[in-house]
């Protein structure tokens, strides 16, 4: 059996082979050689700009280059590795099949005809596509246009329409901000817009937050909100529906303006903002009171005997652990045939969705629900500093994104792996005489394998991390940092957040993340089980009258289920789009089922393309099935004042770990050679010592590599 266990509640469930006992893990299957986890590696730049070109070459798609031109036209928007079918995967890995073809997902946006639509195709063989087909969704749905992801031109043409809206607005905007929209150079205005984008299917209309164009300006609103409407494929036929200035509504500019010359409208006056020290960057400022040095390099990774893992390409190792794991433009990391001593435990294990729903006083923020596989959230995967966002030991694997862009896109050092002192033993004991002195110590230092990557989704950064433990636990985490997503504070905004600076509001939001788990324990027959701990009141056999007792027991599921997290929707739209509804969900794998959300959710939320409750109902078995666990984790987040400039890490933290129950003999770690056992040679004097360790001495010197150094360009080539 293996434990899901989620680290915000109390929970042990379990996922347990089908029949009989678990093979020993030196009776399973060897190991696949490392080449065959690229049949689950990211596309190469070769295989991205080969799909292009091939695509691009097809005279009945009639392609245009994304960037620049007008909107209705049809463009190539996405490009990602389309991973074999589960069945295909394991007949090669395990019972020596033929190998899958590499093939592509592409998404096209036809808006260059009467009807516009989405379609997504699958391309290949590769790396010398030479044939396509369409890809369908679960009910043979379509996907409307409507439902698509915002891209590079869409933003360009919303700027263009909001210089000439904001015309009417010059003297409003430099009187009460010294910024303005239209003709400025070093006084600019931008905006952060809201989504979904609407209150009903069809709809594309945003509410659009203005902001002071300073470093940090997600936390720079000027107390303007505009609604536009942009679901025209033809620009020209956008217009701007309202207006929010300072806690009052405006039917259009011109109105705004005319209150504004009238002097009847309440301005919002703001201060002049530093030209250092601004209180939304990272410059220092202020002191600590004990005086204790930070103008040097705190405590630091090493590695004083070189790495103890090892990689090949998207194959890693580490300890008992083995796995191929992949950067998906669309939703982030995704590992596959994960396995521990040569036994699968997971077929895969990905990041599905992250969402954030908002509470506010403004239009903006009363409707922000951000759904973040929608933004990309794989493809903003920007560089890792070294020393800061990985340690200065780690590996460092630059990642190829084809996402809105006329060509592969190279993110640098996207991806870090590194292993972690994790500062706490992973065992240790202490074995009292109780006479001053000991029988034996005996400790395994605790370390731990990380694999990182970020996705910056506009204001906030996502840390994803997951983790490889020498006693056969891995843990997903999430860190949420980066800028709170702010609004215009109003006295009425106060119920919804907090003030944290003297015109900004911090929104109250809850952060919901998910994953898929797709075990395999001992094969792909596993059934579910939960583990309920009460109190049975019973006599004690031993002591006539008295009583006590624990009982605990397992629990089998036969149906699909959940456990339950969010109330059942009511107006708005509805969170099943994806599983937060749910801490967990059990189903039974099925290849139109491999996720929980996609990129049109967040734009199309109230038909969404993906729906999960539909997984749910279908009341299959799932008692002996080749099964997949729905994990959602998260947290309620109330902003306040600390989180200036950023959120921080220490308390933002969420996620879950898999671990072994009763699969192994013994604690798997007993392997490792880095244990240390102390013993008295001469008791109870304790002058001399026995020290047993399998490793050398002394670590030795912990070598600084050279000085820091940051690029931070993501280009395509």
């Amino acid at each position: 059996m293996w434990l899901l266990q989620l680290t915000w509640v109390l929970a042990l469930l379990g996922i347990v082979a089908g029949s009989g006992s678990s093979p020993s893990p030196s009776s399973g299957p060897t190991v696949p050689p490392p080449d065959t986890a690229s049949i689950f590696a990211d596309l190469s730049p070769a295989e991205l700009r080969a799909v292009r070109t091939f695509l691009m070459s097809r005279p009945e798609l009639g392609l245009s280059p994304s960037r620049g031109g007008p909107l209705a036209k049809n463009t190539l928007f996405l490009v990602e590795l389309l991973p074999p079918k589960k069945r295909v995967a394991l007949r090669y890995l395990d019972q020596g099949g033929p190998r899958p073809q590499r093939q592509a997902r592409a998404v096209v946006f036809f808006a260059g005809q009467a009807e516009p639509n989405i379609t997504e195709f699958a391309v290949g063989p590769l790396p010398r596509p030479r044939s396509y087909r369409p890809l369908r969704f679960k009910g043979g749905r379509s996907v409307p246009f409507t439902a698509r992801p915002m891209t590079q031109l869409e933003y360009e043409l919303l700027h263009r329409m909001l210089v000439a809206a904001m015309e009417p607005l010059y003297r409003l905007l430099r009187d009460s901000t010294g910024f303005w929209y239209h003709n400025c150079s070093q006084r600019c205005l931008t905006f952060s817009d809201i989504a979904p984008r609407g209150l009903a299917s069809g709809e594309r209309r945003s509410w659009l937050v203005l902001q002071r164009f300073v470093e940090g300006y997600f936390l720079h609103p000027v107390g303007l909100e505009v609604l536009v409407d942009h679901h025209d494929p033809d620009p020209q036929r956008w217009a701007v529906q309202q207006l929010w200035y300072n806690g009052q509504y405006f039917s259009s500019p011109q109105e705004l303006a005319e209150r504004y010359e009238q002097g009847t409208l309440e301005v919002a006056h703001l201060p002049e903002p530093p030209s250092r020290q601004l209180f939304s960057s990272y410059e220092p400022r202020g002191s600590f009171t004990t005086g204790t040095p930070t103008e040097v390099h705190g405590a630091k990774v090493c590695e004083p005997q070189g790495r103890r893992y090892r990689l090949q390409g998207n194959h890693l190792e580490y300890g008992g652990w083995s796995l191929a794991f992949r950067l998906r433009s669309s939703a982030g990391l995704q590992l596959f045939d994960l396995r521990f001593n040569r036994e699968r435990v997971a077929y895969e294990v990905s990041v599905q969705e992250a969402i954030a729903f908002y509470g506010g006083h403004t239009p903006a923020a009363m409707q922000t629900k951000y759904m973040d596989a929608g933004w990309g959230m794989g493809s903003v995967s920007y560089e890792l500093a070294r020393g800061i966002d990985c340690p200065d030991t780690a590996t460092y694997l630059d990642a190829h994104h084809l996402y809105d862009a006329d060509g592969p896109v190279r993110f640098s050092r996207a991806i870090c792996v590194f292993e972690l002192p994790t500062g706490v033993p992973l065992r240790r004991h202490f074995d009292s005489d109780f006479q001053g002195g000991f029988n034996f110590y005996a400790g395994l230092e605790g370390q731990a394998l990380v694999l990182r990557t970020t996705s910056t989704v506009y204001n906030y950064d996502y840390i994803w991390d997951f983790l490889l433990y020498p006693n056969g636990v891995m843990e997903a985490k999430v860190h949420a940092t980066g800028f709170i997503h702010a609004t215009f504070y109003t006295p009425e905004g106060r119920r919804y957040g907090s003030r944290v600076h003297s015109h900004v509001l911090g929104n109250l939001h809850t952060h919901l993340v998910h994953y898929k788990v797709d075990l395999d324990i001992a094969g792909t027959g596993n059934s579910f089980e939960t583990m309920d701990v009460r109190f049975e009141n019973i006599s004690n056999p031993w002591s006539p009258g008295a009583r006590q007792g624990w009982e605990m027991g397992p629990h089998p599921a036969l149906a699909p289920t959940h456990m339950g997290l969010l109330p059942a929707p009511g107006d708005g739209p509805d969170p099943a789009p994806v599983p937060h509804r749910y801490h967990l969900a059990v189903t039974r794998h099925h290849e139109n089922e491999l996720t929980s959300s996609s990129i049109y959710t967040q734009n199309e939320p109230w038909e969404p393309l993906v729906s999960f409750e539909s997984f749910l109902r279908n009341n299959e078995t799932i008692e002996n099935q080749d099964l997949v666990a729905w994990v959602t984790v998260g947290f309620l987040h109330v902003p306040h004042a600390e989180d200036i400039p950023n959120t921080a890490t220490p308390g933002n933290a969420v996620g879950f770990f898999l671990r072994p129950f009763n699969f192994f003999d013994e604690d798997p770690s007993v392997a490792s050679l880095s244990p240390v056992i102390v013993r008295p040679l001469d008791p109870p004097t304790f002058s001399q010592l026995e020290i047993q360790r399998w490793t050398p001495a002394s670590p030795g010197p912990c070598v600084a590599p050279g000085p820091f150094t940051y690029n931070g360009t993501y280009r395509q080539e």
